[in-house]
């Protein structure tokens, strides 16, 4: 196997090194920093390395402040954060990692999620090759090869260590006696049919931003990179497994070898576009729709499986934070995609930390997109430190003088105490949901105007396919949640997590005339729709 040269590690960005961290250089003039304006939306980037972030910083017209500055509303480092600075953050600020990601980001942690929801739905997961995860399953492999031998059949495995990155460490074999019991790795069924342009083999770069878990929301950015092997592809033979230049895909492995092409345009060389490639497939007659379609579906899948350690982890990092806040955390995710000869996506692996060096102008035009669209979606506005430290002043004067709470119920209260007592509660209960959907809906249409090239798949517009989804993050939930503490069940089971704004103001009105029963008042007039319009006005005027 060829040794691979071992890639510089950039401790940061300074005016010496820019050059080499961004080697296409746009005519965008920086904007020098300036003083503090009242207003101003502020961005710590002194966790990254990219230039292109900062960039895209200067566009949105954010300022960048000093290296130790905590308290900026946008906070973005390339590597996973630890939970404590979750913890730490305020609800206006935003910081672009979730913790618990990691759960489908490490390889071998990929393999163990996905391998528990293969068991409860194999139909739905056909996406992720054969994979063993070593040492604790190097028997089940050994057996399998056994099987494989006795009907005379040969596969071609790839090796790569359980928690590398950019193609170190990665090999290909066909005889799984030779490899070690005790390392930590990960085994795979290679995929020896992969489809091919111009005869290289190649895989998908796809851009996914999560700009939620509490509700779960997803969005693919439709562009993206098509990184191509730099030796023409032979099906894996005993005198070929080490020519990684013609198996790996990794740009990090091809950029090295002498036959890869830089071209400043999108459909030349050896890294192309997404949107160049799906010009390819509609001029080649292939369903463009159906790919897209594909990729959406595997997206979705696969980060229902991370869906209930994310959760669990960000509820643990923001606890007493209602269901439905404005999440503190969002995440920009590389899927790295192959497919198959009949054009079937195959998920290789999630990067949590994509690289966003621009080494040539189509790197450029593609992750400037995708880091300026997200930063739009995300909405970030001057006035929510503002509302942030309002809205702590008015919870703390509500606990030190008891307003609006609900009054204790006495012992030996009567039945029509207990019911009154109930009913109130179950109207706070509703208030609150409907003032989270109200947020909910806002932030929607802010979405809807400001997705530019990113399309939502999660939640779907199309009822079946919802359907289909919810179905399987139950069962990703029910595997993840034997064993865990019975409250955390009930609140994801909470049917009021699933009512709209006209459900919620239903149970409202229902509430009220159960309340003028008890009161012993006639049942006032109702408004469109059979709901109690001088309640339902006087109960969210405010909200």
């Amino acid at each position: 196997m060829p040794s691979l040269p071992q890639e510089g590690v950039i401790q940061g960005p300074s005016p010496l090194d820019l050059n080499t961290e961004l080697p296409y250089q746009s005519t965008m003039k920086r904007k020098v920093r300036k003083k503090k304006k009242k207003g101003t939306i502020t961005a710590n980037v002194a966790g990254t390395k990219f230039e292109i972030v900062r960039l895209v910083i200067d566009e949105m017209g954010f300022m960048k402040t000093p290296d130790e500055d905590e308290t900026s509303n946008l906070i973005w480092c390339d590597s996973a954060v630890q939970q404590e600075k979750i913890s730490e953050l305020q609800n206006y600020q935003r910081i672009n990692h979730f913790p618990g990601m990691g759960e489908i980001c490490r390889k071998d942690f990929l393999a163990r999620n996905m391998t528990k929801m293969i068991k409860s739905r194999p139909l739905d997961y056909t996406f992720v090759p054969r994979t063993w995860i070593f040492p604790a399953e190097y028997t089940q492999f050994q057996n399998y090869v056994k099987e494989l031998k006795k009907k005379r059949k040969q596969k071609t495995f790839i090796v790569k260590p359980a928690n590398g990155a950019m193609g170190h460490g990665i090999s290909l074999i066909r005889n799984g006696d030779k490899l070690p019991s005790q390392d930590h790795l990960i085994v795979q069924e290679y995929i020896e049919k992969p489809f091919l342009m111009e005869g290289y083999k190649f895989d998908l770069r796809i851009y996914i931003l999560v700009t939620s878990c509490d509700p779960l929301k997803i969005f693919l950015y439709h562009d993206g990179l098509v990184r191509m092997g730099t030796e023409k592809y032979i099906p894996p033979n005993e005198s070929n497994l080490t020519q990684l230049y013609m198996h790996l895909t990794n740009y990090s492995v091809n950029k090295h070898n002498e036959r890869f092409e830089r071209d400043e345009t999108e459909n030349k060389g050896s890294k192309r576009s997404i949107k160049w490639f799906t010009e390819f497939l509609q001029a080649n007659q292939h369903d463009v729709a159906k790919f897209w379609s594909d990729i959406s579906e595997l997206v979705v899948k696969t980060l229902i499986v991370a869906e209930p350690h994310v959760l669990h982890a960000y509820r643990m990092c923001r606890p007493g934070q209602p269901p439905g806040s404005e999440s503190v955390c969002f995440e920009v995710l590389g899927f790295d995609i192959l497919l198959d000869r009949k054009l079937k996506p195959w998920l290789l692996e999630i990067n949590r930390a994509p690289s966003f060096g621009t080494d040539q102008k189509i790197d450029y035009d593609v992750k400037r997109g995708v880091l300026l669209n997200a930063l739009k979606l995300l909405n970030i506005r001057t006035s929510d430190k503002r509302r942030n430290l309002a809205k702590q002043k008015a919870e703390a004067q509500r606990r030190l003088y008891g307003q609006n709470s609900i009054k204790r119920l006495l012992p030996g209260s009567s039945d029509w105490e207990q019911q009154r007592h109930q009913l109130e509660r179950r109207k706070e209960e509703l208030k609150e949901r409907l003032a989270q959907v109200r947020k909910q809906i806002s932030r929607e249409e802010h979405e809807n105007r400001h997705m530019g090239n990113y399309r939502r798949i999660y939640p779907p517009e199309d009822k079946a396919l919802l359907e289909k989804y919810e179905n399987l993050l139950a069962v990703a939930f029910q595997t993840f949640l034997s064993g865990r503490a019975a409250s955390f069940q009930r609140e994801l089971n909470n049917p009021l997590k699933r009512m709209k704004e006209e459900d919620i103001l239903d149970l409202l009105e229902q509430c009220e005339i159960d309340d003028e029963k008890l009161m012993g008042k006639t049942t006032k007039i109702r408004g469109p729709k059979g709901r109690i319009t001088h309640y339902v006005v006087k109960l969210f005027k405010n909200t």
